[in-house]
């Protein structure tokens, strides 16, 4: 079964609609010329919101927190879609505030890792328990962090990059659920916030982001067993604020955007590693975002 890695971008705005990309196969000579692919409508959420906290878990998406238009009011709003019934279902809120955290799931919970509130950065995290339906409070993190992201592998989360104290991170801290603590692994090659990350063939993929007023293109690969870096496939454009997914035949993503459109290229290449089935397609959307390449 074909493996795609979808990754969509686009500047600072509202969440207002959920899409589905159907991919196509590695060998498709239009999506090898960048050609659009066809993209279809899903339900609306109940409220537009930007800077979300997202995660996926046995296949239903969950949208945590956020922000309201330009206004910035926080919100502490929390829904799941259900792409076979195509709705969203409201779940009890967060019990503060939220935007721009980072969201992961794993063994049946749903996680929000920092952000901003009205108290101001926060290094509180939160575990929502699917079959209680209840939010718990969890082990902080080991400083407070907005723009982080944060990615399940392994019986672990990686919460990586963000910004605090009006500073860009490398850092990458590791969270073990069963001992309710953290560590800290390899940095980051280069500090980074609003970029999107995936685990993906064995290992924890970065796409873009920020770095002071550049957005970057940057691919980095993290190994989790070698606690190492490698460069990956650099994008074609630089993307910030983006939001990735991988799929074995489609690929979702929520855009968060205002300025400029966007488009749809493709990388294919050799998959390896764990999960790899063979060759591998890697879906990029591109924002208008007005950055140099």
């Amino acid at each position: 079964m074909k493996t795609a890695l979808v990754v969509s971008a686009a500047a600072v705005a509202v969440v207002t609609v959920a899409a589905v990309f159907g991919t196509r196969g590695p060998g498709n000579a239009a999506e090898a010329r960048g050609a659009e692919a066809p993209w279809t409508f899903a339900a609306s959420m109940s409220q537009r919101r930007s800077y979300i906290a997202a995660a996926e878990l046995d296949g239903r998406i969950y949208a945590a927190g956020g922000m309201v238009g330009e206004t910035g009011r926080f919100l502490s709003v929390f829904q799941r879609f259900d792409p076979d019934a195509n709705d969203w279902v409201t779940l009890r809120p967060l019990p503060d505030a939220t935007r721009a955290a980072a969201g992961a799931a794993l063994d049946g919970e749903i996680y929000v890792f920092g952000g901003q509130t009205a108290g101001g950065v926060t290094e509180r995290v939160l575990a929502y328990d699917v079959d209680k339906g209840e939010w718990e409070d969890r082990a902080p993190l080991p400083r407070p962090l907005f723009n982080e992201a944060a990615v399940a592998t392994g019986g672990k989360i990686y919460v990586l990059g963000g910004f605090s104290g009006g500073t860009e991170l490398r850092s990458v801290y590791v969270y073990d659920p069963a001992a309710d603590s953290w560590s800290e692994s390899t940095p980051m090659p280069s500090p980074n916030h609003t970029f999107g990350a995936v685990a993906f063939q064995g290992g924890i993929w970065t796409f873009g982001g920020r770095l002071g007023e550049r957005p970057l293109r940057a691919v980095w690969i993290f190994d989790p067993a070698t606690e190492k870096w490698r460069p990956g496939p650099t994008m074609p454009k630089p993307m910030e604020l983006n939001g990735t997914a991988v799929s074995g035949s489609e690929g979702s993503a929520g855009c968060h955007g205002s300025a400029g459109s966007s488009s749809m290229r493709t990388y294919s290449g050799t998959g390896s590693g764990a999960g790899a089935g063979g060759r591998s397609t890697f879906s990029l959307g591109i924002s208008g975002l007005g950055a140099a390449e």
